[in-house]
């Protein structure tokens, strides 16, 4: 027996053993990795996108800039119409009223030969009479020139001018134009100066004019970070989320974490796994996003402090860990992981933009609000990444300091909450999501129904190691049912009877044999009747009685193969010994420890290994890892789990498969790779569970090999379908049906108990290849086939006459015939006198041996059957020759056929029953014997006396009802043999 290690060096090892699955598992799921750790490069590329588009849109006007001398503006010209946004074509730079008076005329020839830098030519300008004039062109033609002028000459000294514009400021491709400034004022500018000059009659008269904008401190500005970045960050987060819940989530769904907890791993183990590899991913991932901001020259990133920025994306990311957490106890479902993320993520957008807004972190807002409303993370993310904005909003800000993170910014006048706020309600509520969803994942039921009581944490053995934790079944809002008594029978078998009473009377005696690894008593398993309330129904469900009292031992150095139709009872059996399923009544003591006790449980998953019915393994881990993995969960020594691993893929034949990937592996080779988990670390109990499933006819003697290799020092505990596997490996076999053990004892005990009887081959010598026929003559075919008609007629006639038995099958080549037990007697001398006249009967080969397994187990499913189809009145049809629909009880075997009886036969007629199974393991009828007589002495079941009803359709059309008769098959058989 190896040394395994306990206490606090096991819970590091399996600490240490399960960050590493979870660092394969994200290194094998790179695309997911990826985005986790990456994601955050494309949501901040769109950040600045956004902030570049709203900068070049704003790129016209220096609002947003600091204006401390602005440079003036020294006469500037007249533009050319074709620079006026949204212009039609032909345009003109201007048009003017005063055609003919010589005056004006030459005033604005004037106007257009001296603009400066670029002369008007004559006809980018228009002239008219009169004003009237100009505004029915301008009607007409609309957006073809951006202004008029107005002269109007009053005196030799006074002459009076107006200018016309469009002054709606009007917008293009992120630019603005302001139609005051770029034409009205230089078109003002040139008809004031050419009107000076002609006043003045000076022609070079200098007018300069210098316009100058006000010197003014920048507007804040948009912040792209502050306004959209808490949506974009939220979503960066949300990759994380999801996957985290997945994963959780489908290790709960798949049972892999009930397997690694079967296998004794610590709970503390398994949630500080989780925990520190998320807050490594997060670590990596918020410090990218800071230097991802940086990177792409963020005020927001620059002027705050790298440590107040990581430490917001870091604890907000670590909050969203706990978050997932809490949720994953709920969800049952992997694929229900993305719904719920998405359906997060969309809560906390509209949540985000109430934020924004200022709501509640608001003097006038309730305390209780702002309290409410800071439990959900993204809210308090918004919070702070607006603060921070508004800190860094334009160049004069220099933003928050890490010394100044506890205090109120200055550019927030109504300030509630600051940074260093924010962080504590960061972490306040992470470690409330942890503790709720550790809480939530023990008292809501898991992957087998069972939870812990709501209050368990108030028990002081829970906290001390000593139990306290006793789990219960149903869900937290279903009322369960009082559970109804067994019903306190004697096994009908009297070896169950004998077993029964072996453990009792050791039970009594409070005697510890060393020779027996389990002992079980008076084990049983009751599903109780529950009243599931839903949001919008209730579902009520029957009690149900999985198993009814098991009394038996299971010895070491042995195998006890358990053997049962689906629905027996055998897994539900196991899972209660394994402690995946609270029991109901009884006990059970494995190698001294209680299955009742928490405490009891927790040694005993220290020495047990399982083999699952169903492959409960990782896609993405080989099968090394795989060992690796609960190797040290088992606690072997962190030395010898690399020779113990090499050692069970060798003994399974994986050694050159050994680095696959489990995914790629075939049946075959999972259900090995589950055989070695359950034998790793050197268990003193073991159950396998329909361990050879899917394996090819060669492997599965190797692996039959090593199962009895494995028997020493051990018990093993096997479950299987295969009544060959049975017969070989089974050191004591033991068949389930209907919740109760029906027969146990060796294969040879329960052939002969509870088999046909003796099942005997007798070939012929022309069927045999290479023999010669008597005195070396050689016959034809015609000859051979003549010869063998009269052989097999004389040895049909010897077995009437002396064992009154007839051919259960019969070919040319052989006969096989099924001699009762009570012929058994009679057999030795029989079968000297066959063998002395074997050349007379031209025999080859006798071949006589005991009934098949499967056979014996046929015979127990249908007793099983048919004494529940009595008891529930559970029917079958079964359609005779005659075209008569009959409903009978599963598993009857002989059944009367009503309406039969006649003066020559007063008893009527009945046929024989063919039962086999369907895949699903249940009893169905394969097919019926001829009509017989019913025999005189025969009588029928009292149970079985309630009319059955049997419909029958006449050539009217109607239907007749017949009650059908169901017989006792020993009586039936007991008159056969008299």
């Amino acid at each position: 027996m190896v040394e395994v290690l306990r206490g606090v060096p096991l819970l590091y090892q399996q600490y240490k053993a399960l960050l590493k699955k979870n660092l394969l598992l994200s290194w094998r799921n790179k695309r997911s990795t990826f985005m986790q750790l990456f994601s955050s490069l494309f949501f901040i590329f769109l950040i600045f996108a956004i902030e570049k588009a709203i900068s070049s849109r704003f790129s016209g006007t220096s609002t947003y800039e600091n204006v401390f001398d602005p440079e003036a503006l020294v006469s500037p010209p007249i533009p050319p119409c074709e620079d006026k946004f949204y212009v039609k074509q032909p345009c003109y730079d201007f048009i003017y009223s005063g055609k003919g008076n010589p005056r004006i005329e030459d005033i604005v020839s004037k106007i257009m030969s001296n603009n400066p830098g670029r002369p008007i030519q004559t006809d980018k300008v228009l002239s008219f009479v009169t004003r009237k004039e100009v505004d029915d062109w301008l009607f007409k033609h609309p957006m073809q020139v951006p202004g008029a002028l107005h002269f109007n000459v009053r005196s030799a000294t006074v002459l009076s001018y107006g200018v016309q514009t469009n002054s709606t400021a009007v917008r293009k491709r992120g630019n603005s134009e302001d139609p005051t400034f770029k034409f009205q004022v230089p078109l003002q500018i040139a008809a004031e100066r050419e009107i000076a000059r002609s006043l003045l009659q000076v022609p070079d008269f200098s007018w300069t004019v210098g316009l100058k904008e006000f010197a003014h401190p920048a507007v804040r500005t948009f912040s792209a970070v502050g306004i959209v970045g808490p949506t974009f960050f939220l979503a960066i987060a949300m990759f994380a989320f999801v996957f985290e819940i997945g994963a959780l989530v489908a290790e709960k769904e798949l049972k892999l974490r009930q397997a690694m907890s079967t296998m004794g791993l610590y709970e503390t183990a398994y949630w500080l796994s989780w925990l520190t590899w998320e807050t490594v991913t997060t670590f990596i991932s918020s410090l990218f996003i800071v230097l991802f901001g940086m990177m792409f020259q963020f005020d927001f990133f620059l002027n705050n402090s790298f440590g107040v920025l990581f430490f917001v994306f870091f604890l907000f990311q670590i909050n969203m860990v706990g978050l997932a957490f809490l949720i994953s106890t709920f969800i049952s479902k992997a694929s229900s992981a993305t719904t719920v993320g998405f359906s997060i993520f969309i809560v906390g957008f509209l949540t985000q933009l109430v934020t924004t807004f200022g709501f509640p972190y608001t003097d006038s807002t309730s305390m209780i609000y702002r309290i409410v409303w800071s439990l959900f993370s993204p809210n308090l993310l918004a919070k702070a990444l607006k603060t921070l904005g508004d800190a860094t909003a334009t160049s004069e800000d220099s933003g928050i300091s890490w010394s100044g993170r506890s205090q109120c910014p200055v550019t927030e006048t109504d300030c509630v909450i600051t940074i260093a706020d924010i962080y504590t309600w960061f972490v306040a509520t992470f470690f409330l999501w942890f503790l709720l969803a550790l809480y939530f994942d023990n008292i809501i039921p898991n992957a087998s129904g069972v939870r812990k009581s709501c209050f368990y944490f108030l028990n002081p053995r829970y906290w001390t190691g000593r139990g306290g934790g006793k789990v219960s079944e149903g869900g937290i809002c279903s009322c369960t049912g009082a559970i109804p008594p067994l019903e306190d029978t004697n096994p009908d078998d009297e070896d169950v009877r004998e077993e029964e009473s072996i453990v009792k009377q050791q039970m009594a005696e409070g005697s510890n044999d060393p020779n027996i690894a389990v002992q079980i008593r008076g084990l049983a398993k009751t599903y109780p009747g529950t009243l599931d309330m839903g949001c919008c129904k209730c579902k009520r469900t029957s009690p149900y009685h999985a198993v009814k009292g098991l009394w038996v031992n299971f010895a070491k150095d042995q195998l006890f193969c358990l053997l049962g139709p689906n629905g027996a009872g055998k897994t539900t059996a196991i899972n209660c010994l394994t402690g995946n399923t609270p029991v109901t009544g009884g006990d059970a003591l494995i190698y001294g420890y209680s299955v009742r006790s928490s405490l009891g449980m927790s040694n005993i998953r220290r020495s047990i290994g399982v083999c699952p019915q169903f492959d409960i393994l990782w896609e993405e881990l080989s099968g090394q890892e795989h060992l690796h993995l609960f190797a040290s969960i088992k606690g072997l020594p962190p030395a010898t789990i690399k020779s113990v691993v090499d050692k069970s893929l060798a003994e399974v034949k994986l050694a050159n498969a050994a680095k696959v990937r489990a995914g790629s592996c075939s049946g075959g080779m999972k259900r090995r790779l589950s055989v070695a988990i359950a034998l790793i670390g050197d268990p003193k109990l073991v159950f396998l569970d329909e361990p050879t499933t899917g394996m090819d006819p060669i492997t599965r003697r190797h692996v039959w090999d090593i199962i009895e290799n494995a028997k020493k020092g051990r018990a093993i505990v096997l479950t299987t379908h295969s009544m060959e596997e049975a017969d070989i490996l089974g050191d004591r076999i033991a068949i389930m049906a209907k919740g109760k053990l029906r027969c146990i004892g060796t294969s040879i005990r329960l052939k002969s108990r509870f088999g046909t009887g003796f099942i005997a081959n007798v070939s012929f010598l022309e069927s045999t290849p290479g023999q010669t026929p008597l005195n070396g003559q050689t016959l034809r075919n015609g000859e051979a086939n003549g010869a063998t008609q009269p052989h097999h007629v004389a040895v049909k006639q010897f077995f009437k006459q002396h064992l009154d038995v007839v051919p259960k099958e019969e070919n040319k080549s052989f006969l096989t015939f099924v001699i009762p037990h009570e012929k058994e007697g009679q057999l030795t001398k029989f079968f000297e006198e066959l063998q002395d006249r074997e050349r007379e009967f031209g025999i080859s080969d006798i071949q006589l041996g005991l009934t098949t397994l499967e056979e014996v187990f046929l015979n127990i499913a249908k007793r099983a059957e048919l004494e529940s189809a009595v008891a529930e009145g559970t029917l079958v049809t079964l359609t005779l020759t005659s075209g008569l629909l009959l409903e009978i009880p599963r598993g009857a075997r002989y059944v009367g056929i009503p309406g039969t009886e006649s003066t020559e036969n007063p008893r009527g007629f009945m046929v024989e029953v063919y039962w086999e199974q369907d895949e699903t393991g249940a009893l169905c009828i394969s097919g019926h014997s001829p009509e017989s007589t019913v025999p005189r002495n025969a009588q029928p079941i009292a149970a079985a006396t309630t009319p059955v009803l049997t419909r029958q359709r006449s050539f009217l059309g109607r239907t007749q009802l017949v009650h059908g008769i169901i017989f006792d098959p020993s009586e039936i058989e007991g008159s056969n043999r008299r």
